[in-house]
This record gives structure tokens, C-alpha cells and sequence, in this order.
């Protein structure tokens, strides 16, 4: 496999390049696939908080009517699977999908472990943290957040509302994304990508054995092309002119003159004898 020296000039480059640019669109891949994630959280935290503040006026006129009606309408927008709001207890208050009102989440399920996780409940966490991924009821790739309903002092101070100052969360706000546009976009990539390592394999195996036959293969040839004229005794210019190749071979055409300098004068001898 390895017996001429153009194989083993260019197999080797070859893996090498291959595994470089293989580790590399890995560790691209990865990054990017992070970035797109967390872009996408960011923008579903950002849109409950929209979501938080838009509901905040029929909350506190206690308007359920307007609420049901925001919170369906919210639910029926492209690639959102579900708005649900709950109370502490856990209990769905308001959900786009009206069969889940008046249903009991369990505190160990996703979204809810993080938050309940101690003997006190926490009352912050970092967007990343407030994302789950799971494959809901319909079979779908979903991304969700949870959102607390913080108690400001409109809410406690409201005539109509019985919660008290201490109380700190009113409420969370469950929204999930379908992830269908991350996978789509994850796999144009993942293609386009494909296509550039071989697109540089391509040029980057291909640059390299040009410059190696230009400047190594030719000259070794023409070197021994050269050097087995000279030992059968062709007297030819040196070849590769200028390069370490025109030494190599001027040194060989000496050593061979020597040779057969020596070879005369030996044959001279015995006839001298």
C-alpha cells in the first residue's frame, strides 16, 4: 500500500486533514448547536415575560374572561404547543388546551423539580435553568419555559386580591415551543457543513499533492532518471536547476566519474601487469 513514495506522501496528509477537519466541524457543531439552543431560550423567556406583563391587567381586575381569551389566543400562534398558567399549589388555572384547566401538576415533573427541588421552594432561577426539553403527548419535540408570577405591591394592594405581602410567588407561567425549526435549521446545517469539509478536503488533499508532484515527485523522478543515465555512462544536464535536487545530482555525477576513473585506472593496471 505504501511502497511508492507518492503514497506515502499523500495517504498520510490525507487522514490527517480528514481527522483535523472531521474534529473541527464537530466541535463547530457543538457550539453552534449550544448558541442556537440558548438563543431560542432566550427568546422564549423573553416572550413569557411579554406574556407575564400583557396578562398582568386582567390579573388584577380578576378579568378570567379576558385572560382565558389571551392565554388561547397566545396558544394558537405557529409552533407554540402550550400557555398554561398554575398557582403555587400546582393547580392549571388557565391553558390553551381547555381539557388541562382545573388538573393537578405534580411538584416532581419537569419544570417543576427546579424550583421545588429543597424544603423551600425557590422564588428565582437563570433562564437556562427555567428550560426543560421533552417529547409531549403528541409525539413532538418541545422546548418549555416556567415562568413566575411575582407578588408586586399592584397585586397585594388590589381591593380584589387576598394575597398578602409576604407571599412572593402568585403563580408560574408554562409556555412550550416546538423545537421543529431548531432540528430543521440544526440539519441545513449540518449538511452545509458537510458539503465545506469536503469542499476543503477536496482543495486542501488536491493543493497539496500538486505542490508535492511540482516540487518533490518531479524533481525525484528527473533525479533518478539522471542518476541511472550518468551510471550508464550518458553524460545530460543537471536537472531541477537551482534547487537542492541540482546539488544532490552533481554530487552523484562526481561520485560516478570517480567510479569509473577508478574503474580505468584499475583496468589499467591489470594490463600494466
Amino acid at each position: 500500500m505504501f511502497k511508492s513514495l507518492t503514497a506515502r506522501a499523500i495517504i498520510p496528509v490525507t487522514i490527517y486533514v480528514t481527522g483535523f477537519v472531521v474534529v473541527c466541524c464537530i466541535l463547530l457543531y457543538s457550539i453552534m448547536k449550544a448558541d442556537m439552543t440558548n438563543d431560542m431560550i432566550t427568546y422564549e423567556t423573553n416572550q413569557a415575560r411579554t406574556i407575564v406583563k400583557s396578562t398582568r391587567y386582567a390579573m388584577l381586575h380578576d378579568d378570567r374572561e379576558s385572560l382565558a381569551n389571551i392565554i388561547e389566543n397566545i396558544g394558537s400562534q405557529e409552533n407554540m404547543e402550550h400557555v398554561r398558567i398554575f398557582n403555587k399549589k400546582g393547580l392549571i388555572m388557565f391553558s390553551s388546551n381547555p381539557s388541562e384547566t382545573g388538573r393537578l401538576l405534580d411538584k416532581n415533573a419537569a419544570g417543576c423539580i427546579e424550583c421545588h427541588r429543597g424544603p423551600v421552594p425557590s422564588v428565582t432561577l437563570g433562564d437556562m435553568k427555567q428550560a426543560r426539553r421533552f417529547i409531549n403527548a403528541k409525539g413532538r419535540d418541545v422546548i418549555a419555559i416556567t415562568a413566575p408570577i411575582y407578588n408586586e405591591p399592584g397585586c397585594y394592594q388590589a381591593a380584589c386580591h387576598v394575597h398578602t405581602a409576604d407571599q412572593k410567588i402568585l403563580g408560574t407561567l408554562d409556555i412550550g415551543l416546538s423545537s421543529a425549526p431548531l432540528v430543521s435549521h440544526l440539519a441545513v446545517m449540518r449538511s452545509r457543513m458537510a458539503v465545506f469539509s469536503i469542499m476543503v478536503l477536496l482543495v486542501t488533499v488536491g493543493g497539496v499533492a500538486a505542490l508535492l508532484r511540482r516540487y518533490v515527485f518531479i524533481p525525484m523522478k528527473q533525479l533518478a532518471d539522471f542518476t541511472e543515465k550518468t551510471i550508464e555512462g550518458i553524460q545530460q544536464e543537471l536537472p531541477a536547476r537551482g534547487t537542492e535536487i541540482e546539488k544532490l545530482a552533481g554530487n552523484i555525477r562526481s561520485i560516478v566519474d570517480e567510479l569509473h576513473s577508478l574503474r580505468r585506472e584499475k583496468a589499467r593496471w591489470k594490463k600494466g601487469e
